[in-house]
């Protein structure tokens, strides 16, 4: 049956621990739909499940990219429907799982990609029109051509500015145009985990810290030794671009740190922004630190779709 339940919810909140209780409980595989947990070598800074738990349940799109590449959404969403059709032809059912809510609606929504690929001249440009001008600049572009977009982006997201910009000028109409949507051929339940504002900080800010009492720093300068550039796209990524200013002497330890917890809740607030409380798709589900009480919950609402019944 053609069927998947997506958790999702800022980061912090227990997504993966809790899709890892439920897969081991309920059956199913898990579907990465995270950006950055895609990146080789990149395990620390993005909370990337641990080879200990991939082997407890199968796991698909984790380290299937080299972080010197780039990763699209249309790569994305390419990747994540070939391994959802693996995982149904096996009768087995898919829990997508990750803090990219992009790649999340993309697929869920059945969104129309425009098939742009990178244009590296024209990003090199428009990026060196960031840094001399601020990414706000570019968002005011964006929203000359594309109000819709810029409405959706946030104004200090350089990245994704500079690829809706690059979508309008390689084909003349705006990236919101393209992302069309149309009903999915599977259906879902979309549950999102709800953590309390101050809590959720608390949350990260101490897990920031426990990451780089784990080595983020070393997988970070590993990173850089191998031949990643210090601009590759992976390397923006929040906790990396901190630690490579670091690295860079361009900031203190403390200052990476306390940068990295700042960025996180700024995330934190953006990642809100995409799930509503009013979204009658969504079903909201209080999170607590018992992750068997999560699974508990999870099960008792999830159980009925798995077995084919209606609620």
């Amino acid at each position: 049956m053609r069927r998947l339940v997506a958790i999702v919810g800022p980061t912090g909140a227990g997504k993966s621990a809790a899709a890892l209780q439920l897969a081991q409980r309920l059956g199913g595989e898990i579907v990465n739909a995270d950006s950055r947990q895609v990146y080789r070598g990149m395990d620390i800074g993005t909370a990337k499940p641990t080879p200990a738990e991939r082997r407890l349940v199968r796991h698909h799109l984790y380290d299937t990219r080299d972080p010197r590449q780039s990763y699209s959404l249309a790569e994305y969403l390419a990747d994540a429907r070939e391994a959802l059709e693996t995982i149904w032809a096996r009768g087995n059912f898919p829990w997508l799982v990750g803090g990219t809510p992009q790649y999340i609606w993309a697929l869920l929504e059945n969104w129309q990609v425009p098939p742009i690929p990178p244009d590296p001249a024209l990003r090199t440009a428009l990026q060196e029109i960031a840094q001399l001008e601020g990414p706000a600049s570019l968002h005011a572009r964006l929203a000359a051509v594309d109000p819709t977009a810029a409405a959706r982006i946030d104004p200090r997201n350089s990245r994704r500015i500079i690829r809706a910009l690059e979508v309008y000028q390689k084909t003349g109409r705006p990236i919101s145009e393209w992302q069309k949507k149309t009903p999915p051929d599977f259906e879902f339940l979309l549950f999102a985990i709800d953590v309390p504002r101050r809590e959720l900080y608390a949350r990260v800010d101490d897990r920031v810290e426990r990451m780089f009492a784990a080595g983020l720093v070393d997988e970070v300068h590993t990173l850089l030794q191998a031949g990643v550039p210090p601009d590759a796209p992976a390397m923006s990524s929040i906790g990396y671009r901190e630690v490579v200013a670091y690295l860079q002497a361009q900031t203190t330890l403390a200052e990476a740190i306390e940068r990295t917890k700042r960025a996180t809740h700024r995330l934190i607030r953006s990642q809100e922004q995409w799930f509503r409380r009013d979204d009658p798709r969504i079903t909201w589900v209080r999170h607590a630190d018992d992750i068997e009480l999560q699974a508990n919950i999870f099960t008792g609402v999830c159980t009925n779709t798995i077995r084919g019944e209606r609620r």
